[in-house]
């Protein structure tokens, strides 16, 4: 299939988690058959979901880990389903 956008490219087919997509290495745009978007926000809410709260543990206390050291870590971010889509 042509890309609608550049007219004269080739569409590469790629497959990720069961899910087809077409996608243009010119433009770099992408294209879902039917049904295609709706399993990607079905997953991507289904990774969403609220693992369920357990009982919280006892109370460590804070011993100074870091403090002063210059040291200061990156906050955890939770990847989506978008980045593992389009690694």
């Amino acid at each position: 299939m042509l890309c609608p956008i550049c007219k004269n490219v080739q569409l590469v087919m790629s497959e990720r988690k069961g899910i087809e997509i077409d996608y243009c290495p010119q433009c770099r745009g992408v294209w879902l058959d039917r049904g295609e978007l709706d399993k990607i926000i079905e997953r991507s809410a289904a990774e969403e979901a609220p693992a369920p709260q357990s009982a919280p543990g006892p109370a460590v206390a804070d011993a100074g880990w870091g403090h002063g050291s210059g040291h200061h870590s990156k906050p955890y971010r939770k990847k989506s389903i978008w980045s593992e889509i389009f690694d």
